[in-house]
């Protein structure tokens, strides 16, 4: 299968693998967490009008006073339009009466019977006036293509004019974890097994994108139950399997998917934790052999499964984005392989935790953020910037 694939290759060669979903019509009360299939333009103009964007008096040119004739609003305007020397009364999201070009704040004014006096300076021309047309224009693109709909975009949406959205449909994906020694009643775990707990991890990651997810075993390191399985995987669009990527005598994945009628595509990528990672292709399935070790099973998730995700949802951005934060502790040189440190955050900066070993769940759990390490990487110093993933499916708070 030749050499280990640097991460960047290994992720764009999957991001080629991926089937774009076919597109379908969802309201917006069903649009969290999707991608829009196509770019979304404006039905009409926000504001629509000028509109006051403060409590207190719409008024004309002048120093003033002013007389008042009227009250403005929101969604019942001033009917008609006021004269040098007058003013009328507004409240935030009202609309602008005709002939008048600013707001006097209710803080800076004085009503003394019916004249509108300053108690400050006066306000200059468009102050504390949103503008028609100040957010978005009619016909204007307010959401690309390819992003994702969350609670912001949501509420632009309709703001917007819009209903009902084109995305792309979230894949079918089966999750299967293999292993002699897994248990699926994590309840009744006999002292040589452990709780079978990478396929919830990995299902509990893809709800999060909205995906059908179909969970299958465990299935011992056999070939007539892996067989069965694959077999009960075939209708998905992506297959995900965790554990017996390796080269062990029971690491059988990687004979079972060949057996199977699947191209393998590569194996082995130099990452820490991860390196037995398995790329393959049913015809237009796409299937991707994670490592059994829980941690290198969220790390190889969150670096390629996911991704893969996204973009067959249409993301225009799949694959997750690093920031640079300041390490809040010494961080030892690195080895040969490009390593990914469970770590923590506070208003020092980033801290890895103690605990790196790739079967320390406890730890995942506790980790807000991954390190990115590259390959023989130097010693770094308190301050020095590094770049890190913030974790999505991580303790965040």
């Amino acid at each position: 299968m030749g050499p280990m694939l640097e991460l960047e290759e290994a992720q764009q060669r999957l991001l080629g693998l991926a089937q774009l979903m076919p597109i379908e019509t969802v309201s917006l009360d069903a649009a969290q967490g999707r991608y829009l299939a196509s770019d979304l333009q404006a039905r009409r103009t926000q504001p629509a009008r000028d509109l006051s964007a403060m409590d207190g008096y719409a008024i004309g040119p002048g120093e003033g006073p002013w007389t008042m004739v009227g009250e403005s609003r929101a969604g019942t305007p001033y009917s008609g339009s006021i004269a040098d020397g007058q003013a009328v009364r507004i409240s935030t999201g009202a609309a602008l009466p005709e002939g008048s070009d600013r707001i006097l704040i209710q803080e800076n004014a004085e009503l003394v019977g019916e004249a509108v006096k300053l108690t400050s300076d006066a306000p200059r021309e468009g102050q504390h006036v949103r503008r028609r047309g100040m957010d978005f224009g009619e016909g204007s693109v307010v959401l690309p293509s390819g992003t994702r709909i969350g609670p912001a975009q949501i509420a632009l949406a309709s703001s917007a004019g819009h209903g009902t959205l084109e995305v792309r449909k979230a894949p079918r994906i089966a999750v299967m974890d293999n292993g002699d020694e897994l248990a699926a009643d994590p309840s009744d775990c006999g002292p040589d097994q452990i709780p079978a707990s990478n396929g919830r991890l990995l299902e509990a990651m893809l709800l999060t994108l909205g995906c059908e997810v179909m969970r299958i075993g465990p299935v011992p390191d056999e070939r007539v139950p892996l067989t069965n399985a694959l077999a009960e995987a075939e209708s998905s669009d992506i297959l995900v399997t965790s554990g017996g990527a390796s080269v062990g005598d029971h690491d059988l994945i990687k004979p079972a998917l060949e057996e199977w009628g699947a191209i393998l595509g590569f194996w082995k990528v130099a990452i820490k934790p991860g390196k037995p990672l398995i790329l393959a292709t049913r015809g237009k399935q796409v299937i991707l052999g994670l490592p059994g070790n829980p941690v290198s099973s969220f790390v190889t998730a969150f670096l390629f499964l996911l991704p893969l995700v996204r973009k067959a949802m249409g993301a225009a951005h799949p694959l997750p984005r690093r920031l640079l934060l300041p390490a809040a502790q010494d961080i030892e040189a690195g080895g040969g392989r490009r390593e990914f440190l469970r770590a923590m955050w506070d208003e020092t900066g980033v801290t890895p935790l103690r605990l790196q070993d790739s079967s320390a769940l406890a730890n995942l759990a506790k980790a807000q953020c991954l390190i990115d390490r590259p390959a023989r990487a130097e010693a770094v110093k308190v301050g020095t910037l590094v770049p890190v993933y913030p974790l999505e499916n991580g303790a965040i708070a």
